[in-house]
């Protein structure tokens, strides 16, 4: 048994990109050392990354395949030997096999007597194997974005392959990758190292012989270290912390192979600038963290993560550098806000008119005008169900909402789009629940992310993002596999989240109604998309089992909270064994009946004295507990409703057992048939139970 590394030198890889990278090159090796019989029980994958490489070490390969046995079956006995001696059919058989004739024997299996073949085949090398299937693996990685960088060459990588090492043991294995053949020779820090080649003896000495050259090489130790100098460099400000950004740390761990922090300073007049906009500059434009104070309000500091170390004075250079440059991002900011604010939002309304929302669509003015109109409906709907809103406030809000697109400082910080016209809409006197509404309107960004915290700004997400949704469709700008260059698949689960998590009392029927526009097919895909966005939320999102969410599903899903609710149920009963029979009973019923309708046999009414006990008692049954399991449903008890139909196990048991449910006497079979269809349509309204998956 030996350690093998892979490790892909490349130009420096996009940040965001790196962490998907890393795990599925590690997946990948894994998977084609096990395929091909190389990993040893027991045996570990260590995943590592840095912008300049991709790596996998593997404790535990063997270092061949053991040989296996295999049995081969060829020609019939009677076509291979005839009285006795062997045919041209018998000998093409073994020197196939690599057999002498004499060794082939025979094999008796259902279909009658063939010759039969053992053979060995003796295992490969790890070395072998590995220098011939690590390219396909390695190229076959998935990347957002690949280029070419060989003319001529069809390979396709997120950036240039510069060099690669391939180690079992010692040993090179000799891959080649995009026409680089590996070696035992690694790179450490393009600045701190240079180019000098950094020779690694083993496996082992990986991480520490690049270490000596200023790399560091485990993405976890690389991200702790990061934290402390945060921590450190913030101690030199009394009473002050860097406000936690978990993604920013993620991105500026993946920008650097050896990080340091230095903490730099910002004029404090900027700080009449709302927070939003000095951290979108600080965070999104230079990386920087921002640092604030005991009260949570933010400090003139910020702390920048390098990929470098120097001495003091070249800090105190790289700091300087720093501050001019966020001086300059926060001067043009102050520059804007100022400007911006010359016009009020009620008087950019007309303007637009010359921004375009879409090609065919037309304009964000056009825009403004469908969500408004959908906006009214779902007021209306709401209002129905005894919700209240600020009416007025809404219409304000979904009027103005994109008017801030027309401004300078959106235009130049397009990450602020909502968030700006809520701050402008505050600074401007315009109420609260106005500001709130357009402020929040981009909320939820994504399924981890909150939602809308007013009724008003639920109310609007909903409006602006089923007019989105159903205006592309209307031009077939559905999403296609993994293209979706509109987000149409996260303005769904927008809409799923909000309905989801708010009190809002609207389905998704409700919202796609409030649209209400173009062809019924058309709408069709619209309400079949945000029910795949349902399966998407319940599934991933909540953690339900698949067989859960396809039994809910399958009961209908209009009500996204009570399609939850009933999700919850169907979990926390399941593993009952109670259920889990009631469950198989549900899916024999569904099968039956389906045999039933393919043979042409039809249903009846119960045929009275005629039939046995035990289908008597199962009908009695459903007639006795229908009207309290519609009862429970209708309160939304889901639990005891479940609980009820689990009751049902004996009564069904017994009538599978002494029943023939398609009996050959045709009034008895429609009886039996009419007796469980009343069973599966009375009991199914909160899931199907056919769908549950039980051992």
């Amino acid at each position: 048994m030996a350690d093998f590394l892979l490790e892909i030198g490349l130009d420096e890889i996009p940040a965001r990109m790196i962490a998907q990278a890393e795990a599925e090159l590690g997946r990948r090796v894994t998977d084609l050392l096990t395929r091909e019989r190389l990993l040893a029980e027991g045996g570990k994958v260590t995943t590592y990354s840095t912008p300049r490489r991709l790596a996998v070490v593997v404790e535990g390969v063997l270092e061949a395949q053991q040989d296996q046995q295999e049995q081969l079956t060829g020609p019939s006995w009677k076509v291979a030997f005839k009285d006795g001696a062997p045919t041209p059919a018998a000998e093409a058989f073994a020197k196939k096999a690599g057999l002498a004739v004499t060794a082939l024997e025979k094999v008796v299996n259902a279909k009658g007597e063939y010759v039969g073949a053992t053979v060995t085949r003796k295992g490969r090398s790890a070395s072998e194997l590995l220098a011939a299937e690590l390219p396909k693996e390695v190229l076959g990685l998935y990347w957002a974005k690949n280029m070419y960088w060989r003319a001529g060459k069809p390979e396709r990588f997120v950036r240039p392959v510069r060099w690669v090492v391939a180690l079992l043991g010692s040993s090179v294995v000799s891959v080649e990758i995009a026409g680089i053949a590996a070696g035992n020779t690694t790179r450490g820090h393009r600045i701190l190292h240079g180019e000098a080649p950094v020779v690694l003896p083993s496996v082992k000495s990986y991480a520490e012989a690049l270490r000596s050259a200023f790399v560091v090489v485990d993405v976890a130790e690389r991200r702790q270290t990061i934290r402390k100098a945060l921590d450190k460099a913030t101690r030199t400000v009394a009473g002050a912390c860097w406000r936690e950004d978990e993604p920013l740390v993620e991105t500026v761990t993946h920008l650097t192979e050896w990080p340091t922090v230095i903490l730099g300073n910002f004029e404090p007049e900027y700080l009449v600038l709302p927070e939003e906009v000095l951290v979108t500059v600080m965070r999104d434009h230079q990386k920087y963290f921002a640092v604030e104070g005991a009260d949570g309000k933010l400090l003139p500091h910020f702390l920048a993560v390098l990929n470098i170390q120097v001495d003091e004075e070249g800090y105190a250079t790289i700091r300087h550098g720093n501050q001019k440059v966020l001086r300059a991002r926060f001067k043009d900011a102050r520059f804007f806000w100022d400007f911006d604010q010359k016009v009020f939002l009620a008087d950019r309304v007309a303007s637009l008119k010359n921004v375009t929302f879409q090609q065919q669509l037309g304009s964000y003015l056009s825009k403004t005008i469908d969500n408004d109109e959908v906006v009214k409906r779902l007021i209306s709907a709401v209002k129905a169900a005894g919700v209240t809103c600020d009416e007025a406030a809404l219409l304000k809000a979904t009027e103005l909402a994109k008017t801030d697109l027309t401004t300078e400082l959106v235009k130049e910080f397009t990450e602020l789009q909502g968030i700006i016209g809520g701050l402008y809409a505050k600074a401007q006197g315009l109420s609260e629940a106005v500001a709130e509404a357009i402020y929040w309107q981009y909320k939820p960004a994504s399924t981890e992310d909150s939602i809308p915290p007013t009724v008003e700004g639920q109310l609007f997400g909903l409006a602006d993002r089923i007019v989105t949704i159903g205006q592309m469709f209307s031009i077939a700008m559905a999403p296609t596999g993994s293209k979706d260059p509109f987000a149409l698949r996260r303005a769904a689960n927008s809409i799923v989240k909000i309905l989801a998590e708010s009190g809002l009392p609207l389905t998704l029927g409700q919202v796609i109604d409030a649209y209400g526009r173009g062809r019924e097919e058309d709408l069709q895909k619209v309400s079949a998309f945000l029910q795949e966005r349902l399966n998407f939320y319940l599934k991933d999102v909540r953690g339900f089992s698949y067989d859960v969410v396809n039994a809910v599903l399958a009961a209908g899903a209009d009500d996204v909270r009570d399609t939850i609710a009933r999700a919850e149920a169907l979990t926390a009963v399941r593993g009952s064994e109670d259920f889990a029979a009631i469950s198989a009973a549900f899916k024999r019923i569904k099968n039956i009946l389906k045999q039933a309708e393919e043979k042409g046999y039809a249903k009846s009414a119960a045929a009275g004295a005629e039939l046995a006990a035990e289908a008597k008692a199962l009908a009695d049954a459903s007639v006795t507990l229908a009207p309290k399991f519609a009862a429970l449903r209708e309160a939304h008890n889901y639990g005891e409703a479940l609980a009820l139909i689990a009751t049902l196990r004996p009564t069904v048991d017994a009538f599978f057992d002494k029943v023939m449910v398609l009996d050959p006497d045709e009034k008895l079979r429609g009886a039996h048939l009419g007796i469980i269809d009343e069973v599966l349509s009375r009991f199914s309204t909160i899931a199907d139970f056919s769908e549950i998956v039980t051992s």
